[in-house]
């Protein structure tokens, strides 16, 4: 099952069919053991994001203050239920991303938002570091519009920060949330659970403005 457009989103035609039940995971977070699914106190709020190789990134999150609970799985794509082995073909459109659940009052959107744009290259497009393919890609998806207007802003304030540094065009995609499916039970918290464990993700070692002094 090879599909050779690494750098090319399937199109419908292209995308494999999935299926109707969800995947076998975690119920449980792995590290705080908290519910990966819900139910989430009251006033919590959620964020998508994708950086590539979501075993590292997911643990970038878990460890910040006011994150209540992470999880990784597959968004921005075609394909329902998709299995890590099919998103690794390209034909199910999606990208590895992290789920955050956080408590506002602790920690801001933007706050996550200076952490994505610190912890990963925004401008390779569809690869991160040596992880190439469509599934690794740059990726916000937002959930309402304050997150949208937030995450478009913090793209124009970090641009700034990198063409002033010499740094190329960020590639990375902001759109609305579709469906988010959860990845396999041995990708939930992977790098708690295998601490030796393979993690590609790298800045750029440009300050995102965020906090300090330019509004997101």
């Amino acid at each position: 099952m090879t599909f050779q457009k690494t750098h090319e989103m399937p199109t419908a035609a292209e995308a494999l069919p999935g299926r109707a039940t969800p995947l076998h995971t975690d119920e449980v977070h792995h590290v705080s053991g908290r519910p990966l699914k819900g139910p989430h106190p009251e006033g919590f709020e959620t964020a998508i994001l994708g950086m590539g190789c979501f075993w590292g990134v997911e643990r970038i999150f878990w460890q910040l203050p006011g994150v209540w609970v992470t999880s990784v799985g597959y968004s921005g794509g075609i394909t329902p239920n998709p299995t890590y082995e099919e998103t690794c073909t390209g034909r199910t459109g999606h990208a590895e991303v992290v789920q955050v659940v956080f408590n506002p009052k602790e920690i801001s959107y933007g706050d996550l938002l200076k952490a994505f744009w610190e912890n990963h290259d925004p401008t390779q497009g569809m690869r991160q570091g040596n992880d190439v393919g469509t599934t690794y890609r740059s990726a916000i998806y937002w959930l309402n519009d304050a997150q949208r207007a937030e995450a478009e802003a913090s793209r124009d304030a970090y641009q700034a920060a990198l063409s002033r540094a010499g740094r190329g065009t960020i590639t990375t995609e902001i759109a609305p949330a579709g469906p988010y499916y959860f990845a396999e039970d041995y990708h939930q918290g992977y790098l708690a659970k295998n601490p030796a464990g393979y993690c590609g993700i790298g800045g750029t070692g440009v300050v995102c403005p965020i906090g300090v002094g330019v509004e997101a």
